[in-house]
């Protein structure tokens, strides 16, 4: 029996996705999912408001960072939408002309919903580290815990497991104390 070959999935494909979901392309197929619920964008919207004024605009911070949220960015044949991710300014000074970027992030959050939990750790992790993102950090409401890695040698590496309500420094942004209580809807 001969095997049905599937055409692999470009970008245009997404157009045809209806606009409630979110659309990816990972190694030729597309992957889609309905947009987050109210506690996984509360806990995307709490990071944001720790790292942004002190990493983007430099208030109380180091600034020199642009942080985005569900930026598409365009890994090789793959179109990833992170939770969250951030360039250093140096990296990507202008926004691209298109809706994608070319260019790796440093860091990605991706925050984890029962929908995306084995596409965020088994497909998407290892296609960053493949392109050489060097921090993420894996997000879970429903555990309220926070977890950082780094990339070594192209392999993450576990920095730091955190929950609840602590104060935190977690790389790449340990210039500055985040409050876990901030990202969890209570």
């Amino acid at each position: 029996m001969l095997k049905k070959e599937h055409k692999k999935a470009v970008y245009e494909d997404l157009h045809s996705l209806p606009d409630n979901m979110i659309g990816e392309i990972m190694d030729g197929e597309i992957i889609a999912v309905p947009r987050p619920s109210y506690r996984h964008s509360y806990v995307a919207s709490g990071i944001t408001g720790e790292i942004r004024g002190p990493f983007q605009s430099g208030s109380g911070g180091p600034g020199g960072w642009i942080i985005l949220y569900e930026p598409e960015i365009c890994l090789g044949d793959n179109i990833l939408v992170p939770d969250l991710a951030a360039w250093k300014r140096e990296r990507l000074p202008e926004p691209p002309e298109t809706n994608y970027t070319t260019i790796p992030p440093d860091w990605v959050c991706e925050v984890l919903s029962h929908r995306t939990v084995r596409i965020d750790r088994i497909r998407k992790m290892p296609l960053y580290a493949r392109f050489g993102v060097s921090y993420c950090w894996v997000a879970d409401p429903g555990a309220r815990t926070l977890e950082a890695y780094r990339l070594e040698s192209g392999k993450w590496v576990l920095v730091g497991v955190h929950g609840e309500n602590e104060q935190v420094r977690i790389e790449p942004f340990q210039e500055i104390e985040v409050s876990l209580a901030n990202l969890w809807w209570t």
